[in-house]
């Protein structure tokens, strides 16, 4: 990555600063409280409980390894300890995939489908209390639109040798196994 020399730096503003610490402040304080929520409820981290979503969502609750890390936006070294684990607790299964020999496929069992099902509503609680009951439906129509405005911005065009290339949402306020609009999932 190449720098700009310091006298060609376009410093942030005193307001732009205030900006970008109370939104990284809120960030690690929101990440921190889901994730603290999900371990005292289920006994995971936030990261696992979105990997069970994708499952859950995937048809027949399947998905290759590759797309499972590019969905979370994981490396997928990242993305093999997190599937042990997983797996250890019987919430996931790897099978080989049938259309090329060297891909797997990561499989959400039925205990995994429970598990995140009992989860899910306390989940659901915990991110209405932490964000969206603090809004008006503008300032939740507003974040929605800044947060897809920066996502596009950032999001990577092609994957580089261990970056994921996109990123779908974290399902958080859905029933398990349903989409954002919350028809039955694939």
């Amino acid at each position: 990555m190449k720098t700009a020399p310091a006298e060609d730096t376009r410093w942030l503003t005193d307001e732009e600063q205030r900006t970008w610490r109370a939104y990284m402040h809120a960030v690690t304080l929101l990440e921190d409280h889901l994730d603290r929520q999900l371990q005292r409820d289920a006994g995971m981290p936030h990261v696992y409980y979105g990997l069970l979503v994708q499952l859950a969502e995937a048809p027949r609750r399947r998905l290759r390894m590759t797309e499972l890390a590019i969905g979370a936006k994981i490396t997928r070294s990242r993305l093999s300890h997190a599937v042990a684990r997983l797996e250890k607790n019987g919430w996931v299964r790897r099978e080989d995939c049938p259309s090329d020999k060297r891909g797997q496929l990561a499989v959400l069992t039925d205990e995994g489908y429970e598990v995140l099902a009992r989860t899910a509503p306390g989940h659901v609680a915990a991110v209405r209390q932490a964000l969206f009951d603090r809004l008006t439906p503008e300032q939740q129509k507003s974040l929605g639109e800044i947060m897809s405005l920066i996502a596009e911005g950032l999001q990577p065009k092609e994957a580089g040798a261990d970056l994921p290339c996109r990123s779908r949402p974290r399902a958080a306020g859905h029933p398990p196994g349903r989409g954002a609009s919350g028809s039955p999932g694939r």
